[in-house]
């Protein structure tokens, strides 16, 4: 089998059917499934010979208890091994497919959209409007669906970049040899490394998890997507320059997402900013150096443009290293302007890691993007535009995209805490015991009337209750932390299972207690953006009327438009599953995306809308194009947020050429729903269609509550499910089963 493995290339190969591809994709399937079995059985020879019969098919599972757990612990490895077959077979042929029938006949691609969208002769200049108001923004979430550590994680991406060797031709027997031998060892460290943890993790590894993605593959995932969409572009819309915007960025709530987890604490939070930044801030100072090895232009060879010569000798006096780098590089200048951008990046990690006091430092990510697009204009003017979009392109790219904080950190909370951290408050503005429900008129009238009275200085609360003064806290920490980092450190404040317009509205006054508040000629706005989540399916069919009420309050619109003009609405997929059922939740989302986009034409303020999707099919979970070419027709308009979680994010994220495939999937599909969605005919509302969901979801529903109010229900699926046994893995920080009580 070992010297058997053949894996053609393809380069020669005339234009291939779709049958055809999916029947060389099957046989090379079978090929590395074959051999990554031989290599497991191998490894099973070696570490439990007792079990290589069971494991092959050739004996029963016997009752003995150490051999039973082998024998589980073999097939783990095995379903383990074929994901990663799996994985590598769909990258494979979906290269095929670009070379034998090109980029514009495989769905999901840019080269695909764009070429429609051309046919459809939509100009150049929509295709400019669609870039400049696109925002697609996967987040990253760390819900206890996933079990393996990150060692594992980066085994399976080393036999993944094995199988990834061994489809060349170009080996000789004995490299071949070595490589399988390479694999086997791999598959043997699988063997005898501990997949699972022995103890919880804390959040500090929940976000040591998260980050590993951006290291090992995410950082340049992003310039790489640009330059695929800007080649499609350049094909269907020649004689075209297109500019294109940080449209695509990563979301995160690890570390932030407080909701159920009492073990987000502010001070977790803190460190999960500065964990953040300085992720990236090393990837920066790597990328620099990398720059620094390779452009050796010297100046006598070029001509110079005078305001390049004018920024060179700006940050070299700044630098203090005129002479030694002309000395030490000479003639050398853009090696000597990308030598004292290092140097500014080490003062700005020093001053982050060590409290240093370095006064040459970035003091934001946009004056590191300046100095970027400065060397990258000089090399242009200097007739080195290939260098320029080589070696500096992608790291201005990366630079716009993740800036000085890697990902945007969401804060989530429930409204039970927020609204008793306000009645605390109240509590104490009001000197009484008791403070109004959060379900009346009082109180909604006291949160707008404190919304409206000017603050002439920050009030300084005694809280009392220890939960209450943590989620103030929460918001002092924001205020605090939002200009000491990148300005967009922090992503949006989610408000987990928002009933009402006051539960919205009184996030917005801890926002404005905090200083979160900024005053532009005597009308105030909130610097944080508040996004309302909806999640019963009570609360989603309430969500247009709350919304109409909420863009109709004048701090709320005020701060929408100071934000960029987009109200973000989450709506969620798990908690609308369990409350009304499959269908009627799925039902249900769908109308309340088309009755909030019909609210947003009436506001004149655009909804766009986060998707709380998780991967099985009760949290929301389908392929990536089919989700998206789903929803309702106007709901996407170029933006896009939805929720990564747990197993989601290893599938999608761990390796490089997955992780770029399932990134242009996103972005691209997006952009297909945009541009098609208000001509499609199955998107266009349909009375008739209408009025059979309604029947089928009612009808669902009322069934649904029948089987979830049945009597013993819980405690049968309790006795009937290893719920308890799941309960008590080691696979997230949050506690499965904690009710979480302000009072």
């Amino acid at each position: 089998m070992i010297d058997q493995l053949q894996v053609p290339e393809v380069s020669e190969e005339p234009v291939l059917a779709a049958d055809q591809l999916d029947a060389a994709a099957a046989k090379y399937t079978r090929e590395i499934v074959a051999l990554l079995n031989e290599q497991l059985c191998s490894v099973i020879a070696i570490r439990k010979p007792a079990i290589l019969p069971v494991f092959n098919g050739q004996s029963s599972v016997p009752e003995d208890k150490d051999i039973l757990l082998s024998i589980l612990q073999a097939w783990g490895i095995w379903f383990q091994l074929l994901n990663v077959a799996e994985e590598n077979a769909g990258m494979r042929r979906r290269r095929q497919a670009e070379k034998t029938a090109g980029l514009e006949q495989v769905p999901g691609m840019f080269a695909y959209v764009f070429k429609r969208a051309r046919d459809a002769e939509v100009t150049a200049k929509n295709i400019q409007s669609l870039l400049d108001n696109a925002r697609i923004r996967p987040t990253l979430t760390a819900h206890p669906t996933e079990a393996k550590r990150v060692t594992v994680l980066e085994i399976h991406r080393r036999i993944y970049v094995l199988l990834y060797r061994l489809e060349a031709e170009r080996w000789t027997p004995r490299e071949r040899r070595n490589f399988i031998s390479a694999l086997r060892n791999e598959v043997d460290l699988l063997w005898l490394t501990g997949e699972l943890r022995l103890e919880k993790p804390s959040v500090a590894q929940e976000v040591a998890w998260g980050l590993h993605f951006f290291e090992q593959a995410l950082f340049e995932r992003v310039p790489e997507l640009i330059d695929r969409l800007e080649w499609a572009l350049e094909n269907h819309y020649p004689g075209h320059e297109f500019s294109f915007p940080p449209f695509f960025q990563f979301g995160s709530w690890i570390g932030g997402d407080r909701d159920g987890n009492p073990f987000v604490t502010n001070e977790v939070t803190r460190d999960t900013l500065l964990k953040n930044q300085r992720m990236v801030l090393h990837h920066h100072q790597r990328k620099l150096n990398d720059i620094i090895k390779k452009i050796s232009v010297t100046k006598n060879a070029v001509n110079l443009s005078k305001d390049f010569e004018t920024s060179l000798n700006k940050l070299l006096a700044e630098a203090g290293q005129k002479e030694f780098l002309s000395s030490r590089n000479p003639g050398e200048v853009f090696r000597q302007y990308a030598v004292c951008m290092m140097m500014k990046m080490g003062g700005t990690i020093s001053r982050q890691e060590n409290n240093g006091t370095s006064k040459f430092h970035y003091k934001s990510a946009d004056e590191f993007i300046g100095d970027l697009k400065t060397m990258e204009k000089g090399l242009k003017e200097a007739a080195c535009a290939n260098l320029a979009r080589s070696l500096v392109t992608p790291l201005l790219r990366e630079a716009e995209a993740f800036r000085f904080r890697t990902i945007r950190l969401d804060l989530r909370e429930n409204t039970t805490v927020t609204n008793h951290t306000l009645a605390c408050i109240w509590r104490e503005l009001n000197a009484k015991d008791n403070a109004p429900a959060t379900d009346s008129d009082e109180w909604k009238n006291w949160l707008l009337a404190e919304l409206a009275r000017p603050l002439d200085k920050l009030p300084a609360f005694v809280i009392q209750h220890e939960s209450a003064k943590s989620t103030f806290g929460l918001f002092l920490l924001v205020a605090d932390m939002m200009d000491k980092l990148d300005r967009e450190a922090f992503g949006h404040f989610i408000l987990s299972m928002t009933q009402s317009v006051a539960d919205v509205l009184g996030i917005y006054l801890l926002a404005k207690y905090a200083g979160l508040f900024v005053d532009k000629g005597g009308t105030e706005s909130c610097r944080l953006p508040i996004v309302p989540l909806f999640e019963t399916i009570d609360d989603l069919r309430r969500a247009p009327v709350m919304m109409k009420e909420l863009l109709d309050t004048p701090v709320v619109r005020r701060s929408v438009k100071d934000q960029g003009r987009v109200q973000e609405v989450m709506i969620g997929y798990s908690d609308s599953n369990k409350d009304g059922g499959y269908f009627t939740a799925n039902w249900e989302l769908s109308k309340v995306q088309a009755s909030l986009t019909r609210v947003s034409e009436e506001c004149k303020i655009p909804i766009s809308f986060f998707h709380g999707r998780g991967g099985s099919v009760s949290r929301g979970g389908a392929p990536t194009g089919k989700a998206i070419a789903a929803q309702p027709a106007g709901s996407v308009h170029g933006q896009m947020r939805i929720t990564e979680q747990g197993e989601v994010v290893s599938s999608k994220y761990a390796n490089e050429g997955t992780a770029q495939y399932q990134m242009e999937l996103l972005a691209a599909s997006v952009f297909e729903h945009t541009l098609n969605s208000l001509n499609e005919d199955e998107l266009k509302p349909n009375q008739e269609f209408h009025e059979a969901m309604e029947a089928l979801s009612s009808l669902a529903y009322a069934n649904y509550r029948k089987l979830a109010e049945t009597e013993g229900l819980v405690d049968y699926y309790s006795a009937a499910s290893p719920v308890e046994e799941l309960a008590r893995m080691n696979i997230g920080s949050r506690p499965a089963l904690w009710c979480k009580d302000p009072s």
